[in-house]
């Protein structure tokens, strides 16, 4: 079911004309989390009782999140050929289709609209102040884009799905989303979100140590060596600040033979970080993102024909 989801994904992504007419449920879980942080996040609070609130917020999206994926992976099973429906849930939740376009999307932008366009794209994918990146910060940040998100929209939804059905994957979802949204290190979410941000710590750990490896399988279709980008990821990854997105930013950093992460503008302030692959080639071009999406899509391959095989072997032993 994992390798069916996926290619659906891959062949449909996420159809605009009908999230435009139902709300997405990331965007349901979303309205959850701010539901939440409009009722327990309140400045008058002491910051213990903010972090308790933030504690309970979690709990509460996530358990409910759970839940509805266990009731509807019970109403699957009693409806012939229900496991359809499972992989069309699945599917929804899984983000690879989208994530490659919006990625591809950067380097058209340079070839129609020029610099202004792909900053503009960009936005949309990153966090970071567009206005103040030039052309190779712009294709860095979309190449850290399509690293970092392979790893959390793509393979830890399928490695929680796998692991636990459709309450792992939702449970997933909800506390990602949650991370996106109140994760943050500002007064606001400093202690409110602090639950959230180290969940979701928590449970990318194997994926994205698992999507920094499919990243490194797949380097010599950039012209990159494998055994080189397993060493950079193994050397570099712990030093980025998160504990979960240098993996693959890493391997991708020395599939592409490119120094990534480095400073970089959040809200105007600037923010050291030290560079992955501080060898590579700083100056990334449009040309580089197209490479970084060949090893997307053979990364993406792999994870299909792990699920695949996998699968095929369960279905044997059973």
């Amino acid at each position: 079911m994992l390798a069916a989801a996926l290619a659906l994904d891959a062949l449909a992504g996420d159809p605009e004309t009908l999230w435009r007419r139902v709300p997405h449920p990331v965007a349901v879980l979303g309205g959850l989390v701010g539901l939440l942080d409009r009722g327990l996040n309140r400045p008058r609070l002491s910051p213990h009782l903010r972090t308790a609130g933030g504690i309970l917020a979690i709990v509460i999206v996530t358990v409910m999140a759970a839940a509805v994926g266990a009731l509807l992976e019970f109403l699957c099973s009693l409806v012939p050929y229900g496991f359809i429906a499972t992989i069309v849930v699945a599917a929804v939740m899984i983000a690879g289709r989208s994530l490659y376009d919006h990625v591809r999307a950067v380097r058209a932008a340079f070839a129609t609209g020029g610099l202004d366009a792909a900053r503009t794209a960009v936005a949309r994918i990153v966090g970071r102040d567009p206005a103040s990146l030039d052309e190779p910060a712009v294709c860095r940040a979309a190449i850290e884009s399509a690293a970092e998100n392979f790893a959390d929209g793509v393979v830890a939804p399928a490695f929680w799905f796998a692991l636990l059905g459709l309450p792992g994957l939702l449970a997933y979802k909800a506390i990602n989303t949650a991370d996106s949204m109140i994760g943050h290190r500002t007064p606001r979410y400093e202690r409110f979100g602090w639950a959230s941000a180290r969940l979701d710590d928590l449970v990318n750990l194997p994926a994205s140590r698992l999507a920094g490896a499919l990243i490194a399988l797949a380097a010599p279709v950039a012209g990159g060596s494998i055994a080189e980008a397993f060493r950079v990821m193994r050397r570099d990854a712990p030093t980025h600040h998160s504990p979960n997105a240098g993996w693959p930013e890493a391997a991708m950093a020395a599939a592409l033979g490119l120094a990534l992460l480095g400073p970089r503008r959040y809200r105007g302030v600037l923010t050291a970080a030290p560079y992955l692959n501080a060898a590579g080639r700083r100056r990334a071009t449009p040309d580089d993102i197209g490479r970084a999406l060949r090893v997307y899509a053979v990364a993406w391959g792999l994870l299909f024909l792990l699920a695949a095989t996998s699968g095929g072997l369960v279905i044997a032993l059973s």
